[in-house]
């Protein structure tokens, strides 16, 4: 089930305010309750103090009367003042007491009294007159009913509790209004990304106009777009280079077995062109291996089986490898530096194997390759330079990425299906790497690197294993073919 934001900010805006408006309202009442109840303690006291005055001034039961005459009169006619006079002398009392159970105190001197079978309270409080005469000490009770304050306290909270209620629907219903207006921009925001298609994925959220809140949102999205539309160039491109690079060899083997199915041939023919073929389809298996590497690798894939090693024993082993490459190039190696690193030795020997062959095809006979192992901070180099032609800065930026060949290597193409250094870069990122590209002085240089544990710092103190070479500098033997 689908929410509103705009109804709940409406039902959070409208419970905001009916906790608020409770709050008032009950502070309010507790306020405005203490003040009558404080008047009524006043006029209370008031009469409480008149009518001690006249009962003390009565000495003898001759002047009684009078003080009954006059109590009488200060009694109102609808009776919510009630004197009662009570001592030891039944000729000087006066009035009837209350009775009823008493249920509070407001304050020292007044109690709170509910009569049976009265709806209302009564408030009363006591005065000892002292003999005077022929009276004896007497006791002065004076009570006022609370009818006319709780009624109006009543009403009062009655009224109260409608104008809270009315005004928490009112709050509702302007705030469905407010927030209708205040998500106006998130409204334009989601009508904008639903106009978005793949026909033109150049379009972006305007960010500029939103409010800071969504300034933020629409500027990640409109980064999520950009990221989206490099991978769908990068797709597409890759997809052409894929159907280019597949159209030649798949073109061979049709072109070779039609000419071999336009008239009869002898077997040692067929078996030439199935020779061909067969050169042709290993070339296919290699790019469609290479492309499923290549696939792992953008998924996110990171290198399993990492073997602690020593990085110069692995340059090592895989010149030894390619020493007749090497021999055949007429090219001499030397391997500087030493560090220790967890790899996958296989994919670290395909990198490596990958920036050796490319070192070797693009150096001139009789020049040095130079391999170069550099711990840096929790990173350790290896670097490949081979004497040749300068390669371009736009080319450089390049030259990592999937069927991408130098215009010089255009003629070898045969054998260069374009994603060795492509591999390279996938096994760098498997290893928590990068790779790099130099090209000053007539030298260029390839690389890549790999992470290392931090707690071993740059890497340089890590032991090789029993019967690595030891640090230095190995040069391979200048070999020249006859």
């Amino acid at each position: 089930m689908k929410h509103s934001i705009s109804l709940r900010l409406c039902a959070m805006f409208a419970a905001v305010s009916l906790v608020v408006f409770t709050l008032t309202g009950v502070g309010l009442f507790v306020l405005i309750k203490r003040q009558l109840f404080d008047e009524l303690r006043e006029a209370l006291s008031t009469r409480a103090r008149i009518a001690s005055l006249i009962v003390y001034h009565a000495p003898n039961v001759e002047k009684w009367g009078s003080v009954e005459e006059k109590l009488a009169d200060l009694s109102p006619a609808d009776s919510r003042m009630h004197y009662f006079v009570d001592g030891p002398d039944p000729r000087f009392r006066f009035g009837k007491p209350i009775t009823g159970e008493v249920i509070g105190k407001l304050g020292r001197d007044y109690l709170l009294v509910h009569p049976p079978g009265n709806g209302y309270d009564v408030i009363t409080t006591a005065y000892v007159v002292p003999a005077n005469g022929d009276r004896p000490s007497v006791r002065l009770v004076v009570s006022s009913d609370c009818e006319r304050t709780e009624q109006m306290l009543r009403s009062f909270g009655i009224a109260l509790g409608v104008l809270i209620a009315a005004s928490t629907v009112a709050v509702a219903l302007l705030s469905r209004a407010v927030t209708r207006f205040g998500l106006e921009p998130l409204t334009r925001l989601s009508r904008e990304a639903s106009q978005l298609s793949p026909s033109n994925r150049r379009q972006r959220l305007h960010a500029d106009a939103l409010p800071e809140e969504l300034h933020e949102l629409a500027t990640s999205f409109n980064g999520a777009l950009e990221r989206l539309d490099r991978a769908y160039e990068r797709l597409e491109s890759f997809n052409a280079d894929v159907a280019h690079e597949l159209r030649t060899p798949v073109s061979i083997l049709i072109g070779q077995t039609q000419v071999a199915l336009t008239r009869d041939r002898s077997v040692l023919q067929l078996r030439q062109t199935l020779q061909s073929n067969l050169e042709e389809f290993e070339r296919l298996r290699v790019i469609v291996n290479d492309m499923l590497f290549l696939s792992r690798s953008d998924r996110g894939e990171q290198a399993t089986d990492l073997t602690e090693v020593s990085l110069r024993a692995e340059v090592l082993r895989m010149l030894e490898f390619l020493d007749m490459p090497l021999e055949e190039a007429q090219l001499s190696v030397t391997v500087q530096g030493e560090a220790g690193a967890s790899v996958n030795t296989s994919l670290f020997g395909r990198a490596m194997s990958n920036l050796l062959v490319n070192a070797i095809q693009h150096s001139r006979p009789g020049t040095m390759l130079r391999v170069e192992i550099v711990p840096q901070r929790g990173l350790v180099e290896i670097a490949v330079s081979n004497a040749g032609e300068p390669i371009d800065p736009v080319a450089c930026e390049h030259i990592f990425d999937r069927f991408y060949r130098l215009q010089e290597a255009r003629s070898n193409s045969h054998e260069n299906h374009g994603l060795g250094l492509s591999i390279v870069k996938a096994v760098a990122e498997m290893h928590g790497g990068t790779v790099f590209v130099r090209s000053t002085g007539g030298v260029n240089t390839f690389g890549f690197s790999v992470a290392v544990d931090s707690g071993d710092g740059d890497g340089s103190q890590r032991m090789a294993p029993v019967g690595s070479p030891r640090p230095g500098r190995t040069a391979l033997p200048v070999h020249v073919s006859s």
